[in-house]
């Protein structure tokens, strides 16, 4: 017996690494990086979506805009070029889910305070309430970093437009106003081509911790396409 293992040691030794081999690419197969959604409107409800874009399945990106921060300061896609960010709507006289979903940002504000590539933006739907004193007097009310974080207003039928045809995000049954708004406890995930790459209930804690792990992903995704 002892001799029968001596005579085929070195094949067992050779066994042994092919088969580890095998087991390790196995598992890199089974482990292969899978890259976040890349959402289009044909892929969301149509409850969020304009209906001239509702059956669009490819090329949907963020559109330019042009707003005003907490600050007086116009922002623009500019501001947000080669940034991750995430996006949501709110006003500042809301009383049910935004301070929740601004509490939320908040945290995320904090988790990400020393990373560059990330970026915050939040729209108000209500734009003649929250002028930039008001929304100023939110930002300090809620920790906002100005670095970090804009809150926005300006023309209500261009953040409408943005709303349902950029980050299909708010519904737009209102009280009859052409440009009337409901907005989403939606948080949009945004990259750095200006693609949604996931929606998150903004109000929920759960959704907040997948969040950050999809921007660690979506960091990772960009990584791996640089080198």
């Amino acid at each position: 017996m002892v001799s029968f293992f001596k005579e085929y040691k070195g094949f067992a030794i050779v066994f042994g690494i092919i088969s580890i081999i095998i087991i390790a690419i196995i598992y890199n197969t089974l482990n292969v990086y899978k890259p976040l959604d890349i959402y289009q409107p044909a892929m969301v409800s149509t409850e969020l979506v304009d209906s001239t874009i509702q059956h669009q399945k490819k090329y949907h990106k963020i559109a330019d805009f042009k707003l005003i921060n907490q600050n007086g300061k116009t922002i623009t896609q500019d501001d947000y070029k080669g940034k991750i960010y995430v996006a949501d709507f709110f006003f500042t006289t809301c009383q049910t889910i935004c301070p929740i979903m601004t509490g939320h940002m908040a945290q995320i504000q904090k988790e990400l305070m020393n990373d560059d590539e990330v970026m915050l933006l939040s729209h108000t739907v209500t734009p003649t309430i929250d002028t930039v004193a008001q929304l100023k007097r939110y930002a300090i009310k809620k920790g906002v970093n100005d670095e970090k974080w804009n809150l926005v207003t300006g023309d209500k039928k261009q953040i409408y437009q943005l709303a349902r045809k950029s980050y299909l995000a708010v519904k737009d049954q209102g009280n009859g106003d052409a440009f009337d708004m409901i907005h989403t406890e939606n948080f949009m995930l945004i990259d750095k081509k200006r693609r949604i790459r996931g929606f998150y209930d903004g109000t929920k804690q759960e959704e907040i911790d997948r969040l950050l792990n999809d921007i660690a992903h979506l960091k990772k995704e960009n990584s791996l396409l640089i080198n």
